[in-house]
């Protein structure tokens, strides 16, 4: 099963990533905390995650993320995680310091 380790969450294990499911359905069915303000609907960007490796077993990017990264709002190596699945392989990122959550404690 595909796999995506957050490097700056407390307990950065591998968490698996079900087929079809995205990076954030993982995240939270794995009982992580995660930023998405408005509600996984690829609204906003608050769930994002910079991606360190394994991209390329991604899914492409979607219409909202294109749209973002157009505007400027998403940078080259974010993606959203309400919208991203991965497909094959194993990912590894990190949460933005502006997405993270006020009681989280994140490592550096």
């Amino acid at each position: 099963m595909p796999t995506l380790t957050v490097q700056n969450l407390p307990a950065a294990a591998a968490v698996p990533v079900p087929a079809g499911a995205t990076l954030l359905a993982a995240l939270q069915a794995a009982g992580h905390d995660w930023m998405h303000a408005c509600g996984a609907k690829g609204r906003c960007t608050t769930c994002r995650l910079i991606v360190t490796s394994g991209a390329e077993g991604l899914t492409p990017p979607t219409g909202p993320e294109l749209r973002y990264l157009d505007a400027g709002r998403l940078l080259p190596l974010e993606r959203l995680t309400c919208q991203a699945r991965l497909a094959e392989g194993h990912v590894t990122g990190s949460v933005p310091t502006a997405t993270m959550l006020p009681h989280m404690q994140y490592t550096l």
